[in-house]
């Protein structure tokens, strides 16, 4: 067994224990926010743990390996260090709620379905290109947490639209809503996001394209992904622009979010499937 699966399984055991700790905390009425220090640091090891574990699992060759397992823990993992960062200056640690137990499940598919000879391997030629797959994962890693922002924002926004009847006892759904930060806090946390992302992307569209120049003499290749990334890329612009001169908000925001992220994920898992349709008719 090697070291990333032993890692994975560690932090999701510990995934598990701080959450039974949080969820214990809704199930006793206590205030989520009010925290002590020593959970702050037990997550920080475990976003270390599992960091260490998607590093080992990632580059167990010399060459970059990843599936869809590492892909999820990798987002994941990316999502709680921006998640502990803001938890210093915003009151959203009812997010725990839904991230640990995510954590936990996430981690334990990692350690099921490592890396392996038959995962994507990509082979980086040069630094720009190792920079470009770099910014490129966490461009889509970002945007892809925004979406889960937007979606969470989603459905807390029609509960909250939803008339409610006081007199009976509030199920754990209704709880659990209850326990998220304030909308206006979780549309401030996934501009943020959106932000990151769209710097990030940017700059993994311009190495593409210098990359793309080098190995086949073209700027901008003609294929789905290029287009797509591209709409998507324009998708977020308007948005982040809107936001900026008109104040474009609430489910405007949440709408041009998730559009935006569906461009970019057909961007980049048609490109798998294509890839892989290829290798089969070559094979």
């Amino acid at each position: 067994m090697s070291y990333d699966i032993v890692l994975h399984y560690l932090a999701a055991l510990f995934y598990l224990g701080l959450g039974i700790s949080i969820w214990s905390h809704l199930f006793k009425h206590k205030d989520l926010n009010k925290r002590p220090i020593l959970s702050s640091l037990v997550l920080l090891a475990i976003i270390i743990i599992q960091g260490i574990a998607i590093h080992i699992g990632m580059l167990a060759t010399e060459h970059i390996q990843i599936n869809w397992t590492l892909g999820l823990s990798f987002t994941l993992w990316l999502g709680l260090i921006v998640y502990w960062f803001e938890s210093h200056f915003m009151k959203i640690n009812g997010f725990q709620l839904l991230l640990l137990p995510l954590g936990v499940i996430i981690c334990v598919l990692a350690a099921l379905i490592p890396t392996s000879e038959v995962s994507t391997t990509i082979h980086a030629q040069t630094n720009l290109f190792m920079v470009h797959l770099i910014t490129s994962l966490f461009a889509y890693s970002l945007i892809a947490l925004g979406s889960l922002q937007a979606l969470i924002m989603t459905g807390l926004d029609n509960y909250l639209h939803k008339p409610q009847d006081f007199s009976t006892q509030p199920n754990l759904l209704s709880r659990v809503l209850d326990a998220q930060p304030p909308l206006l806090v979780q549309e401030k946390l996934l501009f943020r996001l959106i932000w990151l992302g769209f710097i990030l992307l940017t700059i993994a569209i311009i190495t593409g394209m210098f990359v793309s120049m080098n190995i086949m003499g073209v700027i901008l290749p003609s294929d789905h992904k290029t287009f797509f990334t591209l709409i998507s890329w324009v998708i977020f612009g308007t948005l982040l622009f809107g936001r900026m001169m008109w104040g474009w908000r609430g489910r405007i925001a949440l709408r041009w979010t998730l559009f935006g992220f569906a461009l970019l994920m057909l961007a980049y898992t048609g490109t798998r499937l294509i890839f892989e349709e290829l290798i089969q008719q070559g094979a």
